[in-house]
């Protein structure tokens, strides 16, 4: 068995057994009183206007979730760009082809209307 798997499942057991006891511990330490204030909506601050149940429109979340696929693929995009050098003729086509996916999923989107605000 390799030591780098042995020294992985150490972090994880540790970082498992940090998360865990900071949790029972604070659990533990914090005052448990219910008051008028806390049971409140938090806004900032201020005195919260109606009620926190309000629906957004649907093209909020599909905006929000083209900008997270978005956001992912410039990662890959950066690590291509690191080793470009090292890349062939076909590291080169392979990201025009993945450029090309994005962007035919990006004309999709705009097609249907999902980067429009109203």
């Amino acid at each position: 068995m390799s030591l780098g798997y042995l020294y992985a499942g150490i972090l994880l057991a540790a970082g498992f057994g940090f998360v865990i006891l900071a949790t029972t511990v604070s659990n533990i330490l914090s005052p448990h009183k219910k008051t008028k204030e806390k049971s409140q909506t938090y806004e900032s601050g201020e005195k919260p206007i109606g009620s926190a149940w309000v629906q957004y429109p649907l093209g909020f979340y599909i905006f929000a979730l083209l900008f997270v696929a978005f956001d992912v693929d410039i990662v890959f995009i950066i690590s291509w760009a690191v080793i470009f050098k090292q890349l062939s003729v076909f590291g080169f086509v392979e990201i025009l082809f993945f450029i090309l996916i994005l962007a035919l999923g990006l004309v999709y989107a705009w097609r249907k209307g999902v980067t429009r605000w109203i």
